[in-house]
C-alpha cells in the first residue's frame, strides 16, 4: 500500500468515528429533549456563600456514567454555586442560571467518579436533585478552591429545610 493510500484509509477512518460520536451525541439529545433544568433565582433569595465551581456533568441517578444532556446542563462549564436560603444557584459561563430550589434538592454527598472525570476519593460535589416528579438525576460539581465540605454542610440543610413560602 502506498503512503497515499495509507493516509486515505486514516482519514477516512477518522471521518467514520467522528461522524458516529456526532450521530451518538445528537440522539442523546433528541433523548433528553423533555427533561429541562428549572432557570431563573426568586427575587428576594438571600445569598447565604458562593462558591467557584467547576460542573461537570449531570447523570442519571446512582449511574455516573450515564450523561444526561439536560439544557443547559449538557456541557461542562466553569461557573459558580450560589447558595441561597431558598436554593442552589449554578451560574455557568455561557449559560443562563440554573436554579434548584430547596424542594427539589434531595440529597447532597461526595463522589470520586462521574462520566469523563476521576478526581481524589470525595474529590466531587454530588447534588440528587428532582427534574421532575418521575426523574431523580445527579449533579457533580468540583469546587475550584479548598475543601467542599462547607458547601456540602450548607447544602445537605437545604435538602433537609421545609419549603419557605407565604401561606394563606
Amino acid at each position: 500500500m502506498s503512503y497515499e493510500a495509507a493516509v486515505a484509509v486514516m482519514i477516512g477512518a477518522a471521518v467514520l468515528v467522528l461522524g458516529a460520536m456526532l450521530f451518538a451525541w445528537r440522539r442523546r439529545l433528541r433523548r433528553d429533549s423533555g427533561l429541562h433544568a428549572p432557570l431563573g433565582v426568586p427575587e428576594h433569595a438571600d445569598v447565604l456563600s458562593r462558591h467557584e465551581v467547576l460542573y461537570v456533568a449531570t447523570t442519571r441517578h446512582d449511574q455516573p456514567l450515564e450523561r444526561l444532556t439536560i439544557r443547559p446542563l449538557a456541557y461542562r462549564a466553569r461557573g459558580e454555586a450560589v447558595i441561597t436560603d431558598r436554593g442552589l444557584a449554578l451560574s455557568l459561563d455561557g449559560s443562563p442560571t440554573v436554579f434548584l430550589a430547596s424542594n427539589r434538592l434531595v440529597a447532597v454527598d461526595r463522589a470520586t467518579v462521574a462520566i469523563d472525570r476521576v478526581v481524589e476519593p470525595g474529590g466531587l460535589v454530588r447534588v440528587v436533585w428532582q427534574v421532575d416528579e418521575s426523574t431523580r438525576v445527579d449533579s457533580y460539581l468540583r469546587v475550584v478552591s479548598g475543601d467542599p465540605t462547607h458547601v456540602i454542610t450548607e447544602l445537605q440543610r437545604l435538602c433537609a429545610a421545609p419549603e419557605t413560602g407565604a401561606s394563606s
